[in-house]
């Protein structure tokens, strides 16, 4: 099979095609033909070398086909989403025509949507609908906050929460994205900065807060909420750098709730992927109740050039792979 290898860390020249033997079958495993894949910053760290982990085949998710499951978990033929379980980090992941992942990290997902629009389903949409409705336990009327919620994962959550009928606050470093949120259905758009939760009008009456920005604001989120609110940290948006001398009994409000969620945990039995809604997802985006569309699609010889736009920040959405029509 042909594959995309990181041939050593370093730039996207670094990702080189190569022929390698397609994975083996295993019990507890799935065999799936990759038809499409999502591109996630991840991989771009894992490029770089600057990942605690990274394999030979870079790539944590994937859209196709079953072509073998020795323990029988799903059919011959059935299209599945598989993400996370080790793939891309410690076994070869999907920038392939065909990889191996465990069975208890693939989940059905039939649906008439193209390849490129499942594939901005599964990590991106897991992780958000995780985090907002277990971590954040979003419900109708609640008032959220989105901080970096022009990301890919930003706008996925964005798009599940107002489905769900949250009201919500998101935010960006640029006016010129306050357009975007709006037509994902946002309620306002606010700049994102420095203690926002001393300009934002809802202070002490936020339900919850998504931050994707990361340890530079978390505090600051946690500064917003009300009693028995909730804060979710999900994403590094703003760097990995730790927060300095953090006092808990100095910086946090009493009352209120700090959580974390990596998608790493998918598939432990703590946090089955059975229980995200991945078919349901589908089926809203089908109907068109989730504005899930990928925001460029490339095609499996461009993923230098599709690295090159990760990199350089200019995805403006979830970015796709089609390996096969």
């Amino acid at each position: 099979m042909r594959a995309i290898v990181i041939e050593e860390f370093g730039g996207p020249d670094s990702l080189v095609y190569r022929e390698l033997p397609e994975p083996e079958p295993m019990a507890g495993q799935v065999v799936i033909e990759v038809k499409a894949f999502g591109l996630n910053h991840a991989e771009m760290h894992m490029r770089r070398g600057e990942w605690a982990e990274a394999a030979e085949v870079s790539g944590i998710e994937c859209v196709g086909l079953v072509r073998s499951c020795p323990g029988g978990e799903f059919p011959v033929g059935a299209k599945v989403a598989a993400l996370m379980g080790g793939l891309g980090r410690t076994v070869n992941g999907s920038y392939a025509e065909y990889t191996r992942a465990p069975a208890s990290n693939v989940a059905l997902i039939e649906s008439d949507l193209s390849w490129a629009e499942l594939a901005v389903i599964p990590e991106t949409y897991a992780t958000a609908w995780t985090c907002l409705f277990r971590n954040l336990e979003i419900t109708e009327g609640r008032i959220l906050v989105i901080r970096g919620a022009t990301s890919s994962f930003g706008q996925a959550a964005v798009n599940l929460a107002v489905n769900a009928g949250a009201r919500v606050i998101a935010t960006t470093r640029h006016h010129e994205s306050f357009a975007l949120l709006e037509k994902l259905g946002t309620g306002r758009a606010e700049l994102e900065g420095p203690e926002l939760s001393r300009r934002i009008a809802e202070a002490k009456r936020i339900d919850a807060v998504l931050d994707l920005v990361g340890n530079s604001t978390i505090l600051d989120s946690l500064a917003m909420l009300r009693r028995g609110g909730r804060a979710c940290l999900a994403g590094w948006l703003g760097g990995l750098d730790p927060i300095a001398d953090f006092n808990p009994l100095l910086q946090m409000a009493s009352g209120v709730y700090l959580t974390f969620f990596g998608s790493f945990v998918f598939g432990t039995p703590g946090f089955p992927l059975s229980d995200v809604p991945l078919q349901e997802i589908a089926e809203q985006v089908a109907a068109g109740r989730l504005k899930a569309k990928p925001s460029r699609v490339f095609g499996f010889e461009e993923i230098r050039e599709a690295h090159r736009v990760m990199e350089a920040g200019e995805a403006g959405g979830k970015m796709v792979v089609v390996v096969q029509a």
